[in-house]
């Protein structure tokens, strides 16, 4: 059995089956002999977070390139909120590479934000906002929640920093929007499924966190926290097979 755990960050496992792939900049920070140690003295909050929660058992790779492994050698093949921060372009490039590694058979699982979801979310909240001022207060969250991602230009964590720090931080991180950082597309359960079969994937079926045709999912721990909730909110969780 090998499965690919694509885009992981800092969301690995252990299983020896299992290989984790991401091109994070905080991998770069870390497997830099001077970086790493320079990085903790420069990094706050969230970022200094993600920078310690990096993993070693990563494999450093850019998933807009062939991925490094031969025709159908991949029993199933995993990626949790990647596939929006690609060009659609580049999504098909992505997802027609891993119709290539998988096996006849093998297993897709994507993971997605659903945009069906966080519209319907809107939606009900306009009623709840319309009623109660307090809840008119919150409302723009629920904007938040669909279009932020999409229209930012620099990572989130910078943005309320001091002009210096954030002109360093940059330096060191690069462009939230080029180094894929934000949400370039959004999918549904439609969109999604559609696009899969177009490109050959076969048998769709829609999941949730905690169902997968992949033998024993949950002992992952990829898309549940340690008290069975899911790990990313307001997720569409799709399966196809090549």
């Amino acid at each position: 059995m090998k499965v690919l755990n694509l885009g992981c960050g800092a969301r690995t496992c252990p299983r020896p089956e299992v290989i984790n792939i991401d091109w994070s900049p905080y991998l770069w920070l870390k497997r830099n002999p001077v970086l790493r140690h320079v990085a903790p003295l420069v990094l706050r909050g969230e970022q200094l977070q993600r920078f310690k929660a990096v993993s070693t058992n990563i494999l450093v790779h850019d998933l807009r390139k062939p991925l490094p492994f031969p025709n159908d050698s991949v029993d199933a093949v995993y990626h949790s909120h990647v596939l929006e921060h690609f060009d659609r372009d580049v999504a098909e490039v992505f997802l027609l590479e891993i119709k290539r590694v998988l096996r006849p058979g093998g297993i897709h699982r994507i993971v997605v934000p659903d945009f069906e979801k966080l519209c319907r979310s809107y939606i009900e909240h306009i009623g709840a906002a319309e009623a109660d001022p307090a809840q008119a207060q919150v409302h723009e969250q629920y904007i938040a929640n669909i279009i932020e991602q999409s229209v930012r230009r620099e990572a989130f964590s910078t943005r309320n920093l001091p002009h210096a720090r954030k002109r360093l931080l940059n330096l060191i991180f690069g462009d939230a929007r080029r180094r894929g950082e934000t949400h370039q597309w959004m999918y549904d359960r439609i969109s999604l499924v559609t696009l899969l079969t177009r490109l050959g994937f076969r048998d769709p079926q829609i999941c949730t966190a905690d169902t997968s045709a992949i033998p024993n999912w949950n002992e992952y721990g990829l898309d549940r926290n340690p008290d069975r909730t899911p790990a990313k909110k307001n997720s569409l969780y799709v399966e196809v097979r090549k």
